[in-house]
């Protein structure tokens, strides 16, 4: 009895080490923007001006919304690459239904509404192609990642189209409190994920595959469903991303999604959301692309050469990776 009583002595006092370990581990990411900002500040004490708070949040939109969507994705422990494809795709459906400088086409709000579902649809082939053809979400998303842009350069014809509708190019322009429109609109879509993620039936069975395939589907939680669903909001993500793209460019080209990934990615991984699903969340997402943004705002306001703030951002998503890994867990990396 007195072993089993310091055995179990043992164990509760060590119990609250990891939990402690993990509470300070999902504060880190907002310790680190928080740092960010006051070495910046001091540096160069333009950026706590309001212009300089208002470029930041017009760079943060576009991710933003990207994040979201790839957050959902990633809480699932799976990957999407097909952003840019969906997002160009998105631009370039975009700027050829409304009110433009290459057709006749005004269709206006009805061309909004049509790009949302095309993303929805395109998230869908995602889903069912890597659900029930049982491909990697990788390799799938890879796949549809280039056939959005080849689709986008098809309707091109390596050609970029001026975008001219009034209420699309108001979500750059046009300012409500001091901020272009896109960033409201970027905030009510964080408020929506928010609302998915912890208010609906869908946001809890995400987490529940995350935390573990098997053990979801054993509780009665339908995988192939959730998945496609998971999927098919991501891509209405993209596909906001793409009319923010579309707005802020002020055009239509095959190219205007390079890049995306990449921030997307870093985005939710710096952000704190695990590679391995169950952990994270939209407002680490929120927290991740604001130090993304600002890392690279404060590059440029202390004159920090391009090509190192490329190499700044890579060692950045690797050391995020390093850190939201629980090495105790993993017996073998793949």
């Amino acid at each position: 009895m007195a072993t089993l009583s310091t055995t179990e002595a043992t164990e509760h006092a060590q119990s609250p080490k990891p939990v402690r370990k993990f509470r300070l581990a999902s504060w880190a990411p907002v310790a680190i923007l928080l740092l960010l900002c006051a070495i910046i500040a001091l540096i160069n004490p333009n950026f706590l001006s309001f212009g300089n708070l208002v470029r930041i949040s017009q760079a943060a939109m576009i991710p933003l919304v990207l994040g979201l969507g790839a957050t959902f994705i990633i809480l699932m422990g799976s990957i999407d690459l097909s952003v840019e494809g969906v997002l160009t795709l998105s631009a370039v459906m975009l700027s050829m239904l409304v009110l433009n400088g290459a057709n006749v086409n005004d269709y206006g709000l009805l061309a909004v509404l049509f790009v949302l579902a095309a993303g929805a649809a395109v998230g869908f082939v995602n889903g069912v192609v890597h659900v029930r053809l049982k491909v990697p979400s990788f390799m799938t998303t890879l796949g549809v990642w280039f056939i959005g842009v080849g689709v986008a350069n098809a309707l091109l014809g390596g050609m970029a189209i001026r975008v001219n509708d009034p209420w699309v190019r108001g979500l750059a322009i046009e300012r409500f409190l001091g901020f272009p429109w896109g960033v409201w609109l970027a905030g009510a879509c964080l408020v929506v994920a928010l609302v998915i993620q912890n208010h609906t039936r869908l946001g809890r069975h995400i987490y529940a595959l995350g935390g573990g395939e098997e053990l979801a589907a054993l509780s009665g939680i339908s995988v192939a469903r959730v998945r496609i669903l998971a999927f098919t909001l991501a891509g209405i993500f993209y596909a906001v991303g793409g009319i923010l793209a579309a707005a802020q460019l002020g055009l239509g080209n095959a190219q205007i999604g390079n890049g995306r990934l990449f921030t997307t990615v870093t985005a939710v991984v710096v952000g704190g959301t695990a590679l391995s699903g169950g952990q994270g969340g939209v407002l680490q997402t929120l927290v991740g692309v604001l130090i993304v943004v600002v890392l690279a705002n404060g590059m440029v306001l202390m004159g920090v050469p391009p090509s190192i703030q490329i190499g700044v951002q890579g060692l950045m998503i690797i050391a995020a990776v390093a850190m939201s890994i629980d090495r105790k867990l993993m017996r073998i990396v793949k």
